[in-house]
């Protein structure tokens, strides 16, 4: 683990207020602010939105299972704690990368006795590692809510993000669902240019910045779940406040069809 060098998690933590991160996160985190200065209310909106999204997984739509890939360090309202309150027997597989998120993996394996969760040491880019170490929590048989929460703009063109987000998909049952949210290229269109040069010259892992049809794209064949893809805090939210924070990530969700 190379702390000199800033990794998304530990910069996120940042944003989030946390304090599992070192002098070269908080200098990523701080210019990435200079060149966005609404980036911790982004962040915070994009934490609610995944709130949400598994609040309406598991109260309406009936699933009990998550793949939560790019799970980021342990904070409040993890994807856990928000299913299992509503369902105890959820089980939720997490993935990252990130040595630091392994350490207090504890934090996210804290399950109710009738529930379940792991955590998987894997990179998005090797779904196929993904899929086969989620075997021992989850149920391929059931549906999967697979949740890719401010993860694939991690993912450069080049390294195919559609194909992995496919091979993710076909590896699930019918009835499963599709959770995205992802760094915006056509909202505050100048500020988040300015915020992408920014982290790729502050960041072992660059940004790819996409614009609304392209994050859509990553629901082909599937079916959108209403209001569709939308900014994060427009995708269902509790309150107008909640609505009207800025946020710079579109956001959707949908099911896969039978």
């Amino acid at each position: 683990m190379n702390t000199s060098v800033p990794h998304p998690a530990r910069v996120y933590d940042v944003w989030l207020g946390g304090k599992d991160n070192f002098a070269a996160d908080r200098a990523a985190a701080e210019a990435g602010l200079q060149a966005f200065p609404a980036t911790v209310k982004s962040v915070r909106a994009n934490r609610a939105f995944l709130a949400r999204t598994v609040e309406y997984l598991v109260a309406e739509a009936g699933i009990h299972q998550f793949l939560d890939i790019g799970t980021g360090l342990p904070s409040a309202n993890n994807t856990h704690e928000v299913a299992q309150a509503i369902v105890p027997e959820c089980r939720i597989a997490y993935v990252d990368n990130d040595p630091i998120v392994l350490t207090h993996a504890e934090a996210l394996l804290k399950s109710t006795d009738a529930g379940l969760t792991d955590y998987i040491d894997a990179d998005l880019r090797d779904p196929g590692k993904i899929l086969r170490e989620a075997a021992r929590t989850l149920d391929f048989t059931r549906p999967i809510a697979i949740m890719l929460v401010a993860v694939l703009h991690f993912v450069p063109d080049e390294s195919d993000p559609y194909q992995i987000v496919n091979t993710l998909m076909d590896a699930v049952p019918p009835g499963s669902h599709l959770v995205v949210s992802h760094t915006a290229k056509d909202i505050f269109p100048e500020e988040m240019a300015a915020f992408a040069r920014t982290m790729n010259a502050n960041s072992a892992e660059a940004v790819t910045l996409r614009d609304r049809d392209q994050v859509t794209a990553f629901f082909r064949g599937l079916d959108l779940i209403d209001p569709g893809v939308v900014e994060v805090p427009k995708w269902r939210p509790r309150s107008d406040l909640e609505a009207a924070a800025p946020a710079a990530l579109w956001g959707g969700m949908a099911r896969k069809p039978a």
